[in-house]
């Protein structure tokens, strides 16, 4: 009876180890298959969309191209002039009666009128961080946790001057990093959105911590073509803290303009 009672406590004892090693290596997982799972996106959107990656280097941004007999090409010229008139909208109505910037959800376009299965259009490299994932339209609860996702607050993600795309982002979910790592990032590092069109190259410009309730910091700004990247802070708040903003300008050629407006802190990595 004793031999019995020590073999059951020994076989329960083994059960519960592999359950807490099981609940312990499932963040772990979930990282693996979110990782393949946005590898697989990316890589099918650049093949259907004909673009190479060149080269890789982690100091700068992957060179990515169009393949030579694609150049001329441009896809879905509908939704191009949508996005264009869109972007051309808020920026003439001043982007009025704005509040929390998580309100603006919901994708402004309905993809699927212009040909697409999917809200993915694009994806967005960050070498500082060796992160790359899908962009897509509208910042949903599905969408956020299967990469970057643009909120309506701003302008489409097609790049142009007198736009400002805000893409939010994760700060880890579910096992995946997405941006959680995003204080990594300093001004000059550089950040590539490559969109249906286009390969657009950005640099870091400003960093700055703002309230949910200061949505004025990620409006359009004359003559200027900005990405923002917009997450939780700090990392584990759920949200319910601060927002972690990082500014970044368009290069035109070699040339990028200091983001010097409404006093974004300009920090370095300590």
């Amino acid at each position: 009876m004793k031999m019995r009672s020590t073999t059951l406590f020994m076989l329960s004892a083994a059960i519960l180890l592999c359950i807490g090693l099981v609940i312990l290596a499932r963040p772990m997982l979930n990282r693996i298959e979110y990782a393949a799972q946005a590898e697989k996106a990316v890589d099918t959107f650049f093949q259907e969309n004909h673009y190479e990656k060149v080269s890789e280097n982690s100091e700068a941004i992957p060179v990515i191209k169009r393949a030579k007999e694609y150049v001329q090409e441009s896809p879905y010229p509908e939704l191009l002039a949508a996005m264009q008139e869109y972007n051309e909208q808020i920026y003439s109505a001043k982007q009025s009666g704005l509040s929390d910037p998580w309100c603006y959800t919901a994708p402004v376009l309905d993809l699927s009128a212009y040909g697409l299965s999917e809200d993915m259009v694009g994806v967005l490299t960050i070498p500082t961080m060796d992160y790359e994932e899908p962009v897509y339209l509208g910042a949903t609860a599905d969408h956020l946790s299967s990469g970057a996702a643009q909120l309506s607050i701003g302008s489409m993600p097609i790049g142009g001057i007198n736009t400002n795309c805000v893409l939010a982002g994760h700060r880890g979910w579910n096992g995946a990093l997405h941006l959680q790592h995003i204080e990594l990032l300093q001004v000059g590092d550089p950040v590539t959105l490559t969109n249906l069109w286009d390969v657009l190259e950005y640099r870091v410009a400003g960093i700055k911590i703002i309230k949910p309730w200061q949505p004025e910091e990620l409006l359009i700004q004359e003559g200027r073509d900005l990405l923002t990247l917009i997450t939780c802070h700090p990392y584990g708040s759920g949200g319910n803290k601060d927002r972690y903003v990082v500014f970044c300008e368009r290069i035109v050629g070699d040339k990028t303009t200091p983001y010097l407006k409404r006093g974004v802190n300009q920090c370095k990595k300590k």
